[in-house]
């Protein structure tokens, strides 16, 4: 059972890296072709999603950037998404998912550090996934954010319990205030800065309604 298992296993790798091949035929240098079938595979026979390597190689040949510089820039890539497994495993997340893979590697390629998706794997627990805050924290980064203000937002809005979609939107309500003249961070603080302000709201009519239970009633005559 075990060798069958195992015999799956390479097919599948083997079709995934002809599959490469396939993608990037006549699409990139045959050069490039070779070298990242063979990182495809390496990453592949390590458990790590390809999708990525395939579209840094096709973003090359799409820009005519030379050869040597897509293989290398293809060969980071495979190091960002192994680094970012990495990472969410000492979050933690014993098996992270494709994506949530792929999202550690933009958030290392945004500018977010290894430690840093550590930690905000550890505080992506149900019901939000870790792929979809890895990838907004990317985007906040890369829009200008400062990584530890916009972790430290996400932090205390998946703490408050707030919607998933409220998450996701969080690069627009940025862009929003950069539109008004703010910058990327003046603009993160600024909604840091509303959700302590809600925050601090519900804990008062929390305390006020507690008040209320606390008060003895008048007895009936």
């Amino acid at each position: 059972m075990v060798r069958v298992l195992v015999l799956a296993a390479g097919s599948a790798r083997g079709l995934e890296a002809q599959d490469v091949a396939t993608r990037l035929e006549g699409r990139v240098p045959t050069s490039v072709a070779h070298a990242v079938q063979a990182i495809a595979q390496d990453a592949a026979a390590r458990g790590l999603p390809v999708e990525l390597l395939i579209q840094k190689a096709l973003e090359g040949g799409a820009k005519g950037v030379p050869a040597d510089r897509v293989i290398a820039a293809v060969r980071v890539v495979a190091t960002q998404l192994d680094e970012a497994r990495g990472a969410l495993r000492e979050a933690g997340i014993q098996a992270p998912s494709p994506q949530a893979v792929e999202g550690g590697a933009y958030a290392l390629n945004a500018g977010l550090n290894a430690h840093q998706i550590r930690d905000l794997g550890r505080v992506s627990q149900p019901p939000y996934d870790p792929a979809l805050t890895l990838r907004v924290a990317a985007t906040l980064t890369a829009l200008g954010v400062p990584a530890q203000r916009g972790l430290h937002l996400m932090t205390r809005m998946m703490h408050a319990g707030r919607p998933a979609n409220e998450l996701r939107d969080l690069p627009i309500e940025v862009q929003v205030g950069m539109a008004r003249g703010a910058t990327a961070a003046e603009a993160a603080e600024a909604l840091d800065i509303g959700e302590d302000a809600q925050g601090q709201q519900g804990h008062q009519g929390h305390e006020g309604q507690q008040g209320e239970q606390d008060q003895p009633r008048p007895r009936k005559p």
